[in-house]
């Protein structure tokens, strides 16, 4: 009776989809919120060391992973939550996720450039048992109950998914009877880890016509024992990449195949959010200036979103940059991840790029900043924006991406700017990090392999 009523439901929910003109949407939140830092206000400095302990983690994970792996659509779509994390004590974005039946509600990293959506979840004992509160397990608030949830469906250890699909991210091998759940172990060169079991479960979104909607058979990771402190104060991560199993590719295929966000600036409060909209935007969000669109190499750099860039530009000027930096085919490429801060590139474009940038700063007074290992800030008492000179990312196509010059001119501390690039060593990858896409429109045609940009003060329309 009850898989009759889910079937029932199910099919519910698909003519719902198929009979609203609208968008499933998130809403987003940058990490730094206070409800994310127990309400305890941290500076700018402190925040900006953190990004970058992250970040430089994080580029070395990403390079790793590379080396290592070298229907008709429907009109309706999701909204989701999406806002700056500055209130939550970190430097990525963060939408509200409702998993479960009936839903619990958590907070989690919004990551294109993670593959696996998971929650910190007690999978194996009970909400009063006390040996969930033992040493490297979860003691804390927001924590998903799979026994309360009727829709958790573990995957099997011994299924094929398990055994094989699930490799890429870290299944495990471990079987010891067939009605054992597929467990994973992620490890991370932080030293961070996340252990817990897969399954499927539900996923309860808005609609951009107000109405609620549910998505069946969602795989996500239940994390039930996690070390570090890298997710300390949220619940863990929405995964976007382009990867079989992420939750961007299960709900863009459900409603057209596109997804898109807008960053609204990472300095800015809680109450500055948007969203993230899994479908047709539909002009969900005003631009401010001409929208363009370059091809998505979705095959290029597996599981990222890597574009096609043929060099940069400073003050009009096209900068010496060789073309190996930017073909993926030897060791380079570029990518555009939600969860990285700061934007990478390879040694020679950053050397190009800083010594172009320098020069229109140098009249200011050089500051150190301890924990910051950003190259060149300086004390910006005065400073004049309208000097920056302008930055262009050039793609092979023929498009231009123009960021802000405050994205990378960035506040790093009360009255210091910082040149807001990190280095990374020669054959590596490229990547424009949030705060580069910041009040910018970015659509991911995942079907059509196109990304469509355009400048944004990211307010709905």
């Amino acid at each position: 009776m009850a898989d009759l009523k889910q079937r029932a439901q199910q099919h519910v929910d698909q003519m719902q989809h198929q009979h609203d003109s609208n968008s499933i949407t998130l809403e987003l939140i940058h990490r730094h919120a206070p409800q994310f830092t127990n309400n305890n206000p941290i500076t700018q400095h402190q925040r900006l060391v953190d990004l970058l302990y992250h970040d430089i983690i994080r580029h070395g994970i990403m390079s790793h992973r590379r080396r290592a792996k070298e229907e008709d659509p429907l009109t309706a779509s999701i909204k989701m939550p999406l806002a700056s994390g500055r209130d939550f004590g970190i430097g990525q974005y963060i939408t509200s996720f409702k998993v479960g039946t009936p839903s619990q509600k958590f907070w989690l990293i919004v990551d294109t450039g993670s593959d696996l959506t998971w929650i910190r979840c007690r999978y194996r004992c009970s909400r009063g048992d006390r040996s969930c509160t033992s040493k490297g397990r979860i003691n804390r608030k927001r924590v998903f109950h799979a026994p309360l949830s009727s829709s958790f469906n573990p995957v099997p250890c011994f299924s094929e998914m398990c055994k094989v699909e699930l490799m890429n991210l870290f299944s495990l091998t471990t079987c010891p009877t067939p009605i054992t759940p597929c467990a994973y172990d992620y490890r991370y060169s932080d030293g961070s880890a996340a252990m817990g079991v897969f399954a499927n479960e539900t996923v309860s979104a808005g609609l951009t016509n107000g109405r609620k909607t549910r998505l069946h058979n969602v795989l996500i990771g239940c994390t039930d024992s996690f070390q570090g402190p890298t997710l300390q104060n949220v619940d863990g991560i929405m995964g976007l990449a382009n990867t079989k199993y992420s939750f961007a590719t299960n709900a863009a295929a459900t409603f057209g195949g596109k997804f898109s966000y807008c960053l609204v600036d990472h300095l800015s409060h809680l109450n500055a959010t948007n969203y993230i909209i899994f479908g047709t935007n539909r002009n969900q969000v005003k631009v401010s200036g001409n929208t363009r669109h370059t091809k998505l190499e979705l095959d290029a750099i597996p599981s990222f979103y890597a574009v096609n860039v043929i060099g940069i530009s400073v003050g009009n000027k096209m900068l010496e940059i060789p073309m190996q930096v930017w073909d993926a085919s030897e060791g380079g490429g570029t990518i555009i991840d939600s969860g990285t801060s700061l934007t990478f590139l390879a040694d020679p474009a950053y050397q190009a790029v800083m010594e172009a940038l320098k020069v229109s700063v140098s009249k200011y007074q050089r500051v150190k900043l301890d924990g910051v290992p950003m190259e060149y800030c300086f004390n910006s008492t005065g400073f004049n924006g309208s000097l920056v000179p302008k930055l262009i990312i050039h793609f092979d196509d023929g498009a231009r991406f123009e960021p802000h010059w405050n994205s990378y001119v960035i506040a790093a501390a009360a009255e210091v700017r910082c040149l807001g690039f990190l280095p990374a060593r020669f054959p590596a990858l490229s990547v424009i990090g949030n705060i580069m896409q910041q009040n910018y429109l970015w659509e991911f045609d995942l079907k059509g392999k196109r990304l469509v940009f355009a400048p944004s003060s990211c307010n709905s329309s």
